[in-house]
């Protein structure tokens, strides 16, 4: 594993925080009717991202994930600017502003969704993985899941094949607690989810998903593993949102005691207490980071504001590569 050193705590902080301050921007404008549509925010599980860069190959590894997939296009180098503008419905945005919140996409940056189908990408994430295999390309996919999508049938038959096919993927189960409003004890006789990969032999095991050297240590090994040929790993990260399923959730399942309780392990004030006990940064350079994550935020927010809405005429240019499909008729 590469060495986690101070500057890469002081990546980590500077990161996850604006993932954060990102995110809070994106939750105060969606209650200003500038985002629409459904809005799941990632505030808490910002360690399972952090970690996971660390041991990534970012010039060849790919990931996809499903629609709480905001911060981690940025993370894997899109100008953070775009994916606000696509929330905000921007043809400056990722997908020209016609993906939204849940459909985040970055080919440049191998980052293939955000997709608003639960566990619609756990397939798909093999499918890169088998591409990468037979085309004999050295990269891993990383595909992630919430603990509702591992209740989809699609979850087995992709694990079957991918231990089948030896495929150099990691599947990472982010179990936050809750499938929206659920609990995994209310959907499963098992609640250690990471025993979900013996029945296929596949190598599996659970993860402080609120550390992320923890995180870095897991996702190394498996990453790894895939590389070399040794086939599939799945981790079940355990983590935690500080915010609701998505905007609309009232979250009545649980109580604010137990969202404080959590917050006592907040990954970013984990890396921030590292950063100050060994001195890698004086209180003034930790200040110059938030400024500079405040005045990103901002840039952002001024970027998605000033972009232009995409033309009506993009509604027919989006969907067939060729020009001149035959089958089109344009009423505007």
């Amino acid at each position: 594993m590469k060495k986690i050193t101070k500057e890469v705590y002081l990546k980590w902080y500077e990161d996850m925080l604006f993932w954060r301050k990102f995110e809070d921007k994106l939750a105060a404008v969606y209650i200003q009717q500038k985002v629409r549509g459904f809005l799941h925010l990632y505030n808490g599980q910002e360690a399972v991202l952090a970690g996971a860069l660390h041991a990534m190959d970012l010039s060849k590894d790919r990931m996809i994930t499903a629609y709480r997939n905001h911060v981690q296009p940025i993370g894997m180098g899109e100008d953070p600017k775009r994916v606000m503008a696509e929330l905000y419905g921007k043809v400056t945005g990722t997908s020209k502003g016609m993906g939204g919140s849940m459909h985040i996409f970055s080919k440049e940056h191998r980052f293939y969704g955000g997709h608003g189908i639960v566990g619609g990408q756990i397939p798909l994430g093999a499918g890169l993985a088998y591409a990468d295999k037979y085309f004999k390309r050295d990269s891993v996919t990383l595909c992630y899941m919430g603990d509702g999508a591992v209740r989809q049938g699609s979850l087995h038959e992709t694990f079957n094949l991918a231990m089948l096919w030896q495929l150099p993927v990691v599947f990472i189960c982010e179990n936050n607690g809750y499938a929206m409003g659920t609990s995994v004890a209310r959907t499963a006789y098992t609640t250690d989810i990471w025993k979900l990969g013996l029945g296929y032999e596949m190598p599996c095991a659970p993860v402080d998903g609120m550390d992320p050297v923890v995180v870095a240590e897991a996702m190394s090994k498996a990453i790894e593993r895939a590389r070399s040929g040794g086939g599939p790993t799945f981790l079940e990260m355990k983590t935690y949102r500080y915010r609701g399923h998505s905007m609309s959730d009232a979250q009545h399942y649980r109580t604010k005691e137990e969202v404080e309780e959590y917050k006592k392990i907040d990954p970013i004030t984990q890396v921030l207490d590292v950063i100050q006990d060994k001195k890698y940064a004086t209180e003034e350079e930790i200040k110059e980071i938030n400024d500079r994550v405040k005045n990103l935020v901002k840039e952002c927010e001024k970027f998605a504001e000033e972009s232009d809405y995409p033309p009506v005429e993009q509604l027919y240019d989006m969907v067939y590569e060729q020009e001149d499909y035959p089958f089109i008729e344009h009423k505007i």
